[in-house]
């Protein structure tokens, strides 16, 4: 099994047991506390990798990591709704 379906089957698996609403709150307040005082004040230092500032790269790799990380609980959802339809389907035949 190739390891992006493993990965989105333990995803599903997770939301099985969180409800929907309560996983994106949790996803919603995960990005405002990445994005606030204490995590922005550990980065916001004058030291720098390969010349560019910890704080911004801190920010540029961040938020494509956030966008991944909704893109894969988006496509989990998806999927745990194809095979909840699919089930309903056999069992209504």
């Amino acid at each position: 099994m190739p390891l992006k379906s493993q990965l989105i089957d333990r995803i599903c698996k997770m939301l099985k047991h969180l409800c929907l609403n309560e996983s994106w709150i949790i996803l919603f307040v995960l990005g405002i506390i990445m994005t606030n005082f204490p995590f922005l004040a550990i980065f916001n230092k004058h030291e720098t990798v390969s010349g560019i500032p910890l704080l911004f790269l801190y920010l540029m790799i961040g938020w494509p990591i956030s966008i991944f990380v909704i893109y894969l609980f988006n496509k989990a959802v998806g999927m745990c709704e194809d095979e909840n339809e699919k089930g309903e389907k056999k069992v209504r035949r």
